[in-house]
C-alpha cells in the first residue's frame, strides 16, 4: 500500500507494535486475507513504538504501512497509526495474535450501519484457556467495566477489549489525550459522554503467541484505568463522597447538640464525636466544592461537554449570591462564638463545663469555616467561569 494518502479506502486495520516479531506477520496476513476475501478496500497500518527486533521490516514486506511513533505508550502508538490511517473506518487490535483479524465481519457491518464505536466483548465471544490471567478475568476487567458503567451510564460491558472499530472522524471530536493503557478507557468514556452511537459484538480472545511476558502490568495499568475513570467523573470523585460526609456530619451534630446520644444503653456519643462530625462537614464541603470547580474547569477547557442542566445551575450561582450565603453562614458562626463568650463571662471567665460549652463552640467554628470557604469558593468559581460569563 502506498504511503500517500488514499481517499477511497474504506477501512484501516491498525495495530500497535513494540517488538512483536513473533506474531506480527500472522496478524497482518490474517488482516490482509480478510480484506481480500470480503472485498473490502483497506490497508494495514502499524504504529511502531521503537521496535528493535525487526518488526518494521516484517510489516513492510507484507505490504503494511509502518508509522514510527517515538512517544512511548500503547495509546501513543495507536494514535500515531490512527492519525496516519486513510480509511473512513478504523479497526484496531493488538499485534500479539490474541485477536482474530480473520473474522471482522461483525465490526464492519455495524460500522456500515451507522455505529460510531463498535466494541468487542470477550466475555460474550469466549476466552480461551490461558488467554486472560485470573485476576484480569474475574477482578480487573469486571470491576473496572462496572465502575465505567456506573460512573458514565455506559452500555459497554467489556471496557478493555483491545479489538474495536470506530469511524475515523470521531477521533478529532473525542480529542484523545492519554498515551498509556488507559487509552482504551478514554475512548469508551469520551464516546459515551459525547453521546456517540455505541454497540458491542462478541469476539474471541486467544492466548497470545509471544514467548516473552506481555507489556501490560496488572496493578500499575489497572490503577491508571481507575484513576482515569475517577478524574473524568467529578461526581463520583468529589461530589457524592462529599455530600455523604456532610450528611453524616450534620446528622451526628443534630443528634448530639441537645445532649449525649446513647446507643444500646451502653455506648454514648458526646462532644468528641461532635468534633469529628464537624470535621466531616468541613471535609465534605471541601470535596463538594472541588467537584464543582473540577466540573466548571473541565467544561470550560473542553474536557467534558456542556450540560444544559449544569449550565443553568452555574448561571444561578453568581459571585454575589455566594458571597451573601457565605456571609450569612459566617455570621451564624460568629453569633455562636459571641454567645459562648457571654457564657464564659457569666462564669467570670473561669472554668467551664466543657461538655456543654463545646456544644456551642464546635458548631460555631464549623459555621465560620464553611462560611469563609463559601466566600473564597465563590470568588474562585467566578474566576474559572469568567470566560463564559
Amino acid at each position: 500500500m502506498s504511503p500517500n494518502k488514499q481517499t477511497n479506502i474504506e477501512l484501516s486495520i491498525v495495530m500497535p507494535c513494540l517488538n512483536e516479531a513473533e506474531t506480527l506477520a500472522t496478524c497482518i496476513q490474517k488482516a490482509n486475507s480478510w480484506l481480500k476475501e470480503n472485498n473490502v478496500l483497506g490497508e494495514v497500518v502499524i504504529g511502531d513504538n521503537g521496535s528493535t527486533d525487526g518488526s518494521q521490516d516484517i510489516a513492510k514486506n507484507l505490504g503494511a504501512r509502518v508509522i514510527d511513533v517515538p512517544q512511548k505508550g500503547y495509546g501513543a502508538a495507536l494514535m500515531g497509526a490512527i492519525e496516519a490511517a486513510n480509511g473512513n473506518f478504523i479497526i484496531m487490535g493488538d499485534s500479539d495474535d490474541s485477536y482474530d483479524f480473520s473474522n471482522l465481519n461483525l465490526f464492519i457491518n455495524d460500522l456500515r450501519n451507522g455505529y460510531d464505536l463498535v466494541m468487542g466483548n470477550r466475555f460474550k465471544g469466549g476466552i480461551k484457556p490461558g488467554a486472560m490471567p485470573f485476576l484480569h478475568r474475574y477482578l480487573g476487567n469486571p470491576v473496572l467495566s462496572f465502575v465505567g458503567r456506573l460512573f458514565f451510564n455506559c452500555p459497554v460491558k467489556d471496557f478493555h477489549c483491545g479489538l474495536r472499530g470506530f469511524k475515523k472522524d470521531i477521533v478529532e471530536r473525542l480529542d484523545l489525550k492519554t498515551t498509556g493503557m488507559e487509552f482504551a478507557s478514554e475512548m469508551v468514556v469520551k464516546s459515551t459522554i459525547n453521546k456517540l452511537k455505541i454497540t458491542e459484538v462478541p469476539t474471541i480472545l486467544s492466548k497470545d503467541g509471544r514467548s516473552r511476558p506481555p507489556h501490560l502490568r496488572t496493578w500499575r495499568d489497572g490503577w491508571r484505568h481507575l484513576r482515569f475513570l475517577l478524574i473524568y467523573s467529578p461526581r463520583w470523585l468529589f461530589l457524592y463522597p462529599g455530600l455523604t460526609l456532610m450528611l453524616i456530619g450534620l446528622l451526628l451534630m443534630m443528634l448530639i447538640i441537645p445532649g449525649p446520644m446513647g446507643l444500646f444503653k451502653q455506648i454514648y456519643f458526646d462532644t468528641n464525636t461532635l468534633l469529628y462530625a464537624g470535621a466531616f462537614i468541613i471535609v465534605g464541603y471541601q470535596a463538594v466544592s472541588f467537584g464543582i470547580f473540577t466540573r466548571a474547569y473541565a467544561v470550560e477547557s473542553g474536557f467534558l461537554p456542556k450540560k444544559e442542566s449544569l449550565t443553568k445551575a452555574f448561571n444561578l450561582i453568581s459571585l454575589e449570591s455566594g458571597l451573601i450565603l457565605g456571609l450569612i453562614i459566617f455570621l451564624i458562626g460568629l453569633g455562636g462564638t459571641f454567645f459562648s463568650l457571654y457564657i464564659w463571662e457569666e462564669s467570670n471567665f473561669g472554668q467551664l463545663e466543657y461538655s456543654k460549652i463545646l456544644r456551642i463552640v464546635i458548631p460555631s467554628v464549623v459555621a465560620i469555616i464553611v462560611g469563609l470557604q463559601t466566600v473564597f469558593s465563590s470568588f474562585f468559581l467566578s474566576v474559572l467561569t469568567v470566560n463564559k460569563k
